[in-house]
C-alpha cells in the first residue's frame, strides 16, 4: 500500500510541475501520472484498488469544500444568466453527447446508455474553470460571476444526480415510485437532521476544540465531520456519500468556524482529489481511445463546440455583451472531476456503460482540459481585437448606469474602493468633484449603489468598463489598489484619453519606475514613501530642521523614482 501511496504522489507530483511549467492544469499532470503508475515497470505491482479506495476519499472531500464555497447569494446574483444559461447549456450537451454515443458507441447503445453517457459530459471541471478564470484575471469580473454561478447549478444538478442514481437504479426492489417517496422521506430526514441536530452538535464541537488552540484537533474534528456525516448518510439514509459530504459542507460554511474549516480541509482535500485523478488515469488506455476514435471525436464536439457555442448564444440572448458572453462560454470548454465521479459510478456501480465508455471520457477530459486551459487566454485578446474595430461595443445612451459628466464638475475615475479608496472618494465627493467607482466586488458595487455612489462592476483594464465610466471626459484616473495591474490600466485609459492624469499606488519601485515613462503620471509606492517615512522620523529625531527633510524627500524622489509631488 506505502510502494502504491509514493509512486502516485510522486508522479502526480513531478508531472503535475511538468504540466503547471507547461502552463497547463495540474490536472493532465495527474491524469497522465496514473496512466503511467498503471504500466508494468515497477517491481513490485501498483495496487490499483489501494489508490481507488484512498480517492473515494478525496471525492468525499472535495464534495464537502464545495459545499464549505457554496453560498445561495452567489447564485442570486448572476441567476438570471446562470439558472436558464446552465440548464440550456447542459440540455444541448446531452442531447449532443447522447446521440454521439448512440450512433458512435461501443457494443450495442441503448437509449438509457446514451442519456447516461451525454449526462456525464455536461458538466464542467469546478478545479479547471476557476484555475482558468484566475490565471487570465477574469474571475472577479461580472463573466467570472456570471462563470461560477454557472458552476453552482452545474454542482446543484450533479449533487441531485448523485442523489438519484441509487434511488433509479439501486437493487432495493421497489418500484419506482416507491423508491422516489422513500428517497423524498429519508433525505428530508438528513437534511434536517443535519441542519439542525448536527449543526448545533458541530457548533458546540468546533467551539470546544478551538478554544483548546490545538492546530491538530481542528483539523481532526473537520475530517471526521466531513466523513462522518459522509458515512450516516449513506448507512443510515441510503444517500450517497457524496451528498453527505456537500450538506456537511454547507452547515460548516454557514457558520462562524467556515474560513478556518476551509483552510485546513484545502491541503487534505487537495491530497486525497489528487489520488482520484490518479486512479482515474490508471484506468485509462491510449489504445482503447483510439479504438473508439468516432465517439471520442463525437464526445470532444460536444465538449468544445456544442457546449461553448450554447452558452456563447444563450448569454447574447439574455442581453448580455459580446465580451460576457465569449470569455463565459469560452471558460466552459471542458469536462472534469464531476464526469469522472458520474462515469465511474454509472459505468462501476450500475453497469449502464462499459467501462470503455469511461475510458472515452477520461481521453476527452485530458485534451478539453489542456486545450480549454492554453487557449482560454486568446479570448480576451480576440476580444480587444474585435472591440477596437467596432464590434461587440456595449451599446451607449440612456440605459447607462453611469450618468454623462456635468459641464461644471470634474469627474475623477478611482479604480478600488478599499481602504484607500473610500478615503479619496470622500476627499473627492468634498470638494464637488465627480467620482465613479470601478471596482471588482460586487458586495461592494451593491453597497455603493444604495449609497448613491456611481459605480461599476468590471475590470479597469478593459476598454468597455473604462468607456462606461466615461474615461473620455475624465480629468483624472486614480488606482488606489497597490496590486492592481497599474501598467495595463493606464495604457488602455490613454488609448481612449490621451490628456488623463494617472495616479497610480503601487507597492514595488520598479512598477513605479514603469509608469513615470509617461509626464502625466504620477506614482505613490509603497516601498519608496515608507522609506522616506522612516528615514524623515530618524532624521527629524537627530534635529533636522523641515527645510533639510523637504530637500531630501524631493531628492529621493527624484533620484530614485523620478517622481514630482503632487497631482
Amino acid at each position: 500500500m506505502i510502494f502504491t501511496l509514493v509512486i502516485g504522489l510522486t508522479l502526480a507530483l513531478l508531472l503535475g510541475i511538468l504540466a503547471q511549467r507547461c502552463k497547463l492544469s495540474p490536472l493532465v499532470g495527474y491524469l497522465v501520472a496514473g496512466m503511467i503508475a498503471a504500466q508494468p515497470w515497477w517491481g513490485e505491482p501498483v495496487d490499483g484498488h489501494v489508490v481507488e479506495d484512498f480517492s473515494h476519499i478525496g471525492v468525499v472531500l472535495l464534495l464537502f469544500g464545495v459545499g464549505l464555497q457554496f453560498h445561495f447569494k452567489d447564485l442570486l446574483a448572476v441567476q438570471r444568466v446562470a439558472v436558464p444559461g446552465a440548464l440550456v447549456c447542459m440540455a444541448m450537451v446531452v442531447l449532443a453527447g447522447g446521440a454521439g454515443y448512440f450512433y458512435f458507441g461501443i457494443g450495442e447503445p441503448t437509449w438509457l446508455g446514451s442519456l447516461m453517457f451525454g449526462l456525464c459530459i455536461c458538466v464542467s471541471s469546478t478545479v479547471v474553470l476557476t484555475r482558468v478564470l484566475t490565471d487570465n484575471r477574469v474571475m472577479q469580473t461580472p463573466a467570472g460571476y456570471t462563470a461560477l454561478g454557472w458552476l453552482v447549478v452545474e454542482d446543484m444538478f450533479t449533487i441531485v444526480l448523485l442523489v438519484l442514481l441509487p434511488v433509479l437504479f439501486g437493487d432495493s426492489g421497489q418500484s419506482l415510485g416507491e423508491a422516489l417517496m422513500w428517497m423524498v422521506i429519508k433525505l428530508t430526514g438528513l437534511v434536517l437532521v443535519v441542519t439542525l441536530v448536527a449543526r448545533k452538535l458541530l457548533r458546540s464541537i468546533f467551539t470546544y476544540v478551538a478554544r483548546s488552540a490545538s492546530g491538530e484537533l481542528f483539523t481532526l474534528t473537520v475530517l471526521v465531520s466531513a466523513l462522518g456525516i459522509a458515512v450516516l448518510s449513506a448507512k443510515v439514509f441510503n444517500a450517497s456519500m457524496e451528498f453527505g459530504a456537500f450538506l456537511s459542507g454547507m452547515v460548516v460554511g454557514q457558520s462562524r468556524f467556515a474560513s478556518r474549516a476551509a483552510s485546513d480541509a484545502l491541503p487534505m482535500r487537495h491530497a486525497f482529489a489528487v489520488l482520484f485523478f490518479v486512479s482515474v488515469g490508471m484506468g485509462f488506455s491510449l489504445g482503447g481511445l483510439l479504438e473508439y476514435w468516432p465517439l471520442a471525436l463525437a464526445t470532444l464536439g460536444a465538449t468544445m463546440v456544442v457546449k461553448p457555442l450554447v452558452a456563447f448564444i444563450v448569454v447574447r440572448l439574455l442581453g448580455k455583451s459580446m465580451r460576457k458572453a465569449m470569455l463565459v462560454g469560452g471558460s466552459l470548454s471542458q469536462i472534469g472531476e464531476f464526469s469522472f465521479i458520474l462515469a465511474t459510478l454509472v459505468a462501476g456501480s450500475y453497469k449502464l456503460l462499459p467501462m470503455e465508455a469511461v475510458n472515452v471520457i477520461t481521453g476527452v477530459a485530458i485534451i478539453s482540459i489542456t486545450v480549454n486551459a492554453a487557449c482560454y487566454r486568446f479570448v480576451p485578446i480576440i476580444i480587444m481585437a474585435l472591440e477596437k474595430r467596432g464590434i461587440g461595443l456595449p451599446k451607449r445612451g440612456g440605459n447607462d448606469l453611469i450618468p454623462p459628466p456635468s459641464e461644471d464638475r470634474h469627474r475623477i475615475i478611482v479604480v478600488g474602493y478599499g481602504p484607500c479608496g473610500k478615503l479619496l472618494t470622500g476627499i473627492f465627493r468634498k470638494y464637488n468633484l465627480e467620482v465613479i467607482i470601478i471596482e471588482m466586488n460586487i458586495d461592494t458595487v451593491n453597497r455603493l449603489a444604495c449609497e448613491n455612489i456611481p459605480a461599476i462592476l468590471g475590470d479597469a483594464r478593459l476598454r468597455p468598463i473604462l468607456r462606461a465610466a466615461g474615461v473620455e471626459q475624465a480629468v483624472a484616473i486614480v488606482i488606489t489598489a497597490p496590486g492592481a495591474p497599474s501598467t495595463d490600466i493606464t495604457s488602455t485609459a490613454r488609448e481612449l484619453n490621451p490628456t488623463i492624469k494617472v495616479v497610480a499606488n503601487t507597492t514595488y519601485i520598479r512598477t513605479a519606475r514603469e509608469l513615470m515613462v509617461h509626464d502625466n503620471n504620477v506614482v505613490f509606492s509603497g516601498e519608496a514613501e515608507a522609506s522616506l517615512s522612516m528615514a524623515t522620523h530618524v532624521l527629524q529625531a537627530l534635529g533636522a530642521t523641515e527645510e533639510q527633510l523637504s530637500r531630501e524627500r524631493r531628492d529621493a524622489r527624484v533620484n530614485i523614482l523620478g517622481l514630482k509631488p503632487g497631482l
